[in-house]
């Protein structure tokens, strides 16, 4: 029981990140390697989707109700994130990711200093293209993000963010919206592997799904009353705890 409370609480808080600005895995993630260490990592990586994917959902249905987005772009670029992932997922089966373990802190370390000289960036919704060329970015986004989410992970919902920011001219409000359309989609493809090869706890993800929704509700209020600054703070607090996990796992541990 004190095992399922703790995974509860940390989906949780999970849920209530995740729904801001993305980045609910550093917690849940950890949290659950913490409290079974000697599962099989597959088990609690899947186990960790089966229960944010409904947080990620739930916020993305509200941010719908209470943003304007151009669902006749989003939609087919959500889809096409999903085959994005599946294909990552399928790519890793065959090469090491271990190269973008290394890489990933230096990366994010560009995404975050450009974020803070830039500071005007994502304070404003802005679209810089609209019809078919709205769809063909926001799809080729889907693509790259999506295909990585499968392939490797962690950040994914913070690059969503900061790319429809850098390249679509969104408000960070806005762009965390459609980053919970896209990750929905990618956290589908991922699960649906996941569950195929039986790495799935249902009965804990379950409980875990309830406390990330309710997270989620929370995080979703807050951001929609607090506006894109908020977003943007929160942002950069997520990015730079990236920084850190990341290089301690590539470089320290």
């Amino acid at each position: 029981m004190l095992e399922i409370l703790t995974v509860a609480l940390a989906s949780l808080m999970a849920g209530f990140i995740d729904a801001v600005v993305g980045g609910g895995g550093l917690i849940l993630v950890p949290a659950l390697f913490g409290v079974f260490p000697q599962a099989a990592p597959a088990t609690l990586f899947g186990t960790n989707k089966g229960a944010s994917i409904w947080g990620t959902a739930w916020a993305s249905g509200q941010y719908a109700r209470r943003v304007s987005l151009n669902w006749w772009a989003l939609l087919p670029a959500a889809g096409v994130a999903l085959l994005g992932s599946f294909a990552g997922a399928w790519t890793v089966t065959l090469v090491s990711a271990e190269f973008l373990r290394k890489a990933l802190p230096l990366i994010l370390l560009l995404v975050l200093v450009y974020t803070l000289l830039r500071k005007d960036m994502g304070r404003h919704h802005a679209p810089r293209f609209s019809g078919r060329a709205e769809t063909l970015v926001a799809a080729a986004i889907g693509l790259v993000i999506g295909f990585y989410d499968g392939f490797f992970g962690p950040g994914t919902g913070s690059f969503f963010v900061f790319l429809f920011v850098r390249l679509l001219g969104y408000d960070f409000l806005h762009a965390s919206a459609t980053s919970k359309l896209m990750n929905t989609a990618t956290n589908a493809a991922a699960l649906t592997l996941f569950a195929f090869k039986g790495h799935v706890w249902w009965h804990l993800a379950a409980v875990m799904a309830v406390t990330n929704v309710l997270g989620s509700l929370v995080g979703t209020r807050v951001a929609l009353a607090r506006g894109a600054g908020f977003v943007r703070g929160m942002f950069i607090v997520v990015v730079s705890a990236l920084i850190l996990k990341t290089a301690w796992d590539a470089f320290l541990r």
